[in-house]
């Protein structure tokens, strides 16, 4: 008999979300994380009583009812609503494009007005066939917002010309025209009380967690312990890079303490021109109304990925696609392997796809056996 049916590698929130089920079937469970801490990028610093979010802001949104409900009864949310501002060359613009926004930048009072202004801009784009970004956001919103709003922002994002990147990246840009700066459409959003620990903390309530852990380096011994393992992590790593290495993005955060209360009066404020070289300015204690003397903020870098660094978002490509899909064979060749998340899966994960993606692999493979 090994001691445990499942180890889990990975504390992210597939891998908790995992775990806590398979422990509800009374599944013996052992996570292990190379991080000093649990929960993957939601993880929360407390800096005097702010909530620091240490790997970027994270604000939980969904239209998906049962994942709601499922991470309320772990965890008090609260109403946070993601409304982002845009600095542009030291003026300011609401997020998402909306009446708002229109008024920022031509002065567009009724909904005919900017509806007019933005079959304009769009008019001379009409009839391409976009080959890269910019030709499709041109397309689909305009010289004035994509060269204010997006050029920037997204070569910042990417490292390269916005020429030089596929059109799929932006397959629609939202435009609204209504007097409304609520980023998401999901009919659920809000940050939990506490912070996301208060989250990760309860679905891991019982589970046996190891830290400071690198399952590459140590596999033959941790995949000796049970009689499955679910790996989170990078899939070209598992295989030590015998195909070559996938692509990412990655990022740098720059966290300052500042004796004030409020530094910039929003919890998200993105920097859209590429001059300037970071993409946004976070203020964490906004996420949850706090009201301390200082403040936290945190300055958002990215920049090319090296092995070794944290992995943030794949780029998802012709080439990247294919080698990962050689990746993916491979697995045919190990036993009792069960791959997900974002890194194993070599995609972008918002939160609540996540936890739908954990809940419907947990109900495949624990209800069947």
């Amino acid at each position: 008999m090994k001691p445990y049916d499942y180890l889990i590698v990975g504390a992210g929130l597939y891998g908790c979300v995992f775990a806590h089920e398979a422990k509800q079937r009374g599944k013996r469970c052992l996570v292990v994380d190379r991080r000093p801490h649990v929960g993957g990028n939601v993880y929360c610093e407390d800096v005097d009583g702010i909530h620091v979010h240490k790997y970027g802001a994270h604000i939980f949104h969904t239209a998906d009812k049962e994942v709601w409900r499922y991470v309320n009864r772990f965890v008090e949310f609260n109403r946070y609503t993601n409304s982002p501002v845009a600095n542009y060359q030291g003026r300011l613009y609401n997020l998402p494009f909306n009446m708002n926004t229109f008024y920022q930048l031509w002065g567009v009072k009724t909904p005919q007005e900017a509806e007019e202004k933005l079959a304009e801009q769009r008019a001379e784009y009409a009839d391409i066939e976009p080959q890269n970004l910019e030709e499709q956001a041109l397309k689909l919103i305009g010289r004035d917002v994509y060269e204010t709003l997006v050029k920037g922002y997204t070569e910042k994002q990417w490292g390269c010309s916005a020429k030089e990147l596929p059109p799929f990246i932006i397959k629609r840009l939202p435009v609204r025209l209504v007097f409304d700066n609520n980023y998401f459409n999901d009919p659920y959003q809000g940050i939990p009380v506490g912070g996301y620990n208060q989250l990760v903390n309860a679905l891991l309530e019982g589970v046996e967690v190891k830290l400071n852990v690198d399952f590459c380096k140590e596999r033959a011994q941790l995949e000796a312990l049970a009689h499955k393992v679910l790996y989170t992590g990078m899939l070209d790593e598992l295989f030590d890079y015998q195909l070559g290495e996938l692509q990412y993005r990655s990022l740098r955060f720059e966290h300052q303490r500042l004796e004030m209360p409020n530094y910039q009066g929003n919890a998200v404020v993105n920097y859209t021109e590429r001059e300037v070289p970071f993409t946004r300015i976070i203020e964490h204690k906004h996420f949850e109304f706090g009201t301390q003397p200082h403040t936290v903020i945190t300055r958002e870098y990215p920049h090319e990925w090296t092995k070794g660094e944290e992995a943030y978002y794949p780029l998802n490509n012709q080439k990247n696609d294919k080698l990962y899909a050689s990746y993916r064979a491979k697995l045919e060749n190990l036993d009792n392997f069960l791959i997900g998340g974002r890194l194993a899966e070599y995609k972008y994960y918002d939160m609540d796809k996540v936890i739908r993606a954990a809940l419907d692999m947990s109900s495949f493979e624990l209800d069947n056996i």
